[in-house]
């Protein structure tokens, strides 16, 4: 008996991650990533899809990188975070008193200005 993956909708993926679902679709464009669709053009992933994606947000929200540096740091997969340019990388420090999550709430931010302008 064939044993089937467990497969689950970009919601799904977005409350794991505890991400908009807006954000998924811009790591996907912004990454080179491409989901599983079935026939009516519904995102479907996997759990190594999961994988990849927290690996990409704790890129950018814990490590700090940009876009740019997280790409390069996806592609080298084995280099150290300190072998990449310090251009690579924010400086952005969260004010005492706003909790870790402040870099994360600040990129999801980012991300929705940008498709608010992209929209104009």
């Amino acid at each position: 008996m064939k044993m089937q993956k467990k497969q689950f909708r970009i919601g799904e993926l977005a409350k794991r991650l505890n991400v908009e679902r807006f954000v998924i679709r811009f790591w996907e464009k912004e990454f080179g990533l491409k989901a599983h669709r079935s026939d009516g053009g519904q995102r479907f992933y996997e759990e190594r899809d999961f994988n990849k994606f927290k690996q990409i947000k704790k890129l950018l929200y814990e490590e700090g990188f940009t876009i740019s540096g997280a790409r390069q740091q996806l592609k080298s997969g084995t280099k150290s975070e300190n072998q990449l340019l310090g251009s690579h990388k924010t400086t952005m420090e969260a004010p005492a008193g706003l909790g870790e999550n402040f870099k994360g709430k600040l990129v999801d931010f980012r991300a929705k200005l940008i498709k608010l302008r992209d929209q104009l």
